[in-house]
């Protein structure tokens, strides 16, 4: 079975074709699609036909319908072969009713097995772009990197510090001394120690994302086998929210793998399959299930979390879930030679923006316009203005990626209808996630987040990390510098009015401005118990089970 030969079925019927096309289709080289006619001429799909001479068309005449036998290979294949490899088939060039009919076939084979062990198999629309603690900046990474490893400490919504790798601590406004618990095991079997921890805090503090942000801390030191002291002499309030991060994950090194300590063990990671295995040595509780399996799927594919019961038998519920904000940002660096650096031209997009920002709903009904605060809960009681048009001497450059595309789109749409000229350049997911230079020649953007736990510290740690789109802003101009000084010495549970006087700030000089919320609904079937929504928006994996039949 090949993708190309459906391709080619889905798009020529039997007639006349100039070879030409057919290598612009496939993405052939002429000599390439040539041999492919050849072939498939030979194998009894097609009886080909090519044209005598410059500029004579060819004939196609089809023998048998492709699309009909390949979708009733795949069916058998669904059945026969393992998910991981019968899910590439989804990737073809079906028709869309073929496609959903194969969807749903496969859609039989995820969820809860229990045989031989009990697994949950979750379907994944992308690779993980990373599964290392300091690179996993995109959410569906972090998501992994959460059951995988461990931090020292975790933080609640409220603000509450938790023990996990420490059980205690001793703070001062000059130090902090860590306790580390005894007898902690890596997935390779080692046990964790205080030089592993300094390890990697050190990794952290020198890491060019993060560095700003652990700026404060001066010296990390081993005082004993699993005690820990981390020096920041001038004060830093946040020390303790600042190990709960996901970045702050503790790991080992070995053999050019990565280890955690988490309640999942990294089995397998494939752009095909990714797989967790249940941790029986993790130093909380066991996870009660065996395994966890990410396979490949379709960017289109509607998955479902549901039992080995047969779907027919089993009722499902849809759990709401977070999945964050979206903003526009306005790339008002100083020393760039653009017109968004004007205050009336920002104020006259930011006022464009906010009277359109209620056709989102018509987007995508997961989207709530919002023009209140990223900060859930709170609202900024904010009137933009009118502003008067200023003149455009050349299009506003926006940048575009896959994954902010629908809503990008929406914003050149409300723009061409003002008539405002835009230039929109196309970067990929991961351009734009190691922040490649030509991903910040460009005026504005629409940038998707979701905070990781705690909204008080999250605020910040989005203005003040590396991987953060305003992080150049607050790194280059000094003005915007000094507003994150305040941070440093004032106490944690204080943080709320800096932040929203912060925000106010952004807001009111049109540099970020607030555009939706975002709700994914998760459906499961009811006899899956203990779902909770944990790290990023997401399932905790290590407290799922299936009630079973009686």
């Amino acid at each position: 079975m090949e993708n190309k030969l459906l391709t080619l079925w889905r798009y020529y019927p039997s007639g006349s074709i100039r070879v030409e096309e057919i290598s612009e289709t496939l993405q052939l080289s002429h000599k390439q699609t040539t041999r492919y006619l050849k072939k498939w001429n030979e194998e009894g799909w097609i009886t080909f036909t090519p044209g005598r001479g410059r500029g004579n068309v060819s004939t196609l005449l089809w023998k048998k319908d492709v699309e009909e036998e390949f979708e009733e290979e795949v069916v058998k294949l669904l059945d026969e072969e393992p998910i991981e490899t019968s899910s590439k088939y989804l990737m073809y060039n079906w028709s869309t009713d073929s496609k959903m009919r194969l969807m749903n076939k496969f859609h039989s084979k995820l969820g809860f097995v229990k045989e031989p062990k009990d697994k949950l198999i979750v379907p994944k629309r992308y690779p993980f772009f990373s599964i290392h603690p300091l690179e996993a900046a995109d959410v569906l990474s972090a998501h992994l990197v959460a059951n995988v490893f461990n931090r020292l400490v975790s933080i609640t919504e409220e603000g509450d510090i938790l023990p996990e790798l420490a059980h205690s601590w001793d703070a001062s406004s000059a130090k902090l001394r860590l306790y580390v618990k005894k007898d902690i095991r890596f997935h390779d079997g080692a046990i964790l120690t205080a030089k592993d921890v300094v390890h990697c805090l050190e990794q952290l503090r020198t890491c060019p994302h993060y560095q700003d942000l652990w700026e404060p801390v001066e010296r990390i030191e081993v005082k004993a086998p699993l005690i820990i002291d981390m020096h920041h002499p001038q004060g830093c309030s946040y020390i303790l929210p600042m190990l709960s991060m996901m970045c702050a994950s503790i790991y080992k090194e070995n053999k050019g793998r990565t280890f955690g300590t988490g309640c999942f063990s990294l089995e397998e990671n494939t752009d095909a399959k990714t797989t967790l295995a249940a941790f029986k040595e993790h130093f909380q509780e066991r996870p009660l299930l065996d395994a966890v399996e990410f396979v490949q799927v379709p960017k289109d594919f509607k998955g479902i979390y549901h039992s080995h019961i047969e779907e027919s038998q089993s009722s499902s519920v849809e759990v709401e879930s977070d999945s964050g904000f979206g903003i526009v940002v306005m790339n008002a660096l100083p020393g760039r030679d653009s017109q968004i650096q004007r205050n009336d031209v920002r104020d006259y997009l930011h006022w464009v923006i906010a009277k359109n920002r209620h056709t989102l709903r018509d987007l995508d009904p997961r989207l709530t316009p919002n023009g209140k605060s990223i900060l859930i809960g709170q609202d900024q009681a904010m009137t933009i203005t009118e502003a008067e048009r200023p003149l455009f001497k050349e299009p506003i450059v926006i940048r575009c990626a896959n994954h902010t595309a629908k809503t990008t789109e929406w914003l050149v749409e409300v723009f061409e209808k003002e008539g405002i000229p835009v230039d929109v350049k196309w970067f990929s997911f991961a351009d734009t996630l190691t922040r490649q230079p030509d991903t910040f020649h460009v005026d504005l953007f629409v940038h998707g987040e979701i905070f990781e736990s705690n909204q008080n510290f999250s605020f910040y740690h989005f203005l003040k990390n590396g991987y953060s789109p305003l992080y150049p802003l607050f790194e280059k101009d000094s003005t915007w510098k000094a507003c994150l000084e305040e941070y440093r010495q004032t106490s944690f549970e204080d943080w709320t009015a800096l932040n929203m006087n912060l925000e106010n700030r952004l807001m009111r000089e049109s540099i970020m401005i607030p555009l939706y919320y975002e709700k994914r609904y998760i459906p499961f079937s009811t006899d899956i118990m203990n779902i909770e929504i944990k790290h990023f928006g997401y399932v905790d994996f290590s407290k799922l089970w299936v009630r079973p039949e009686m």
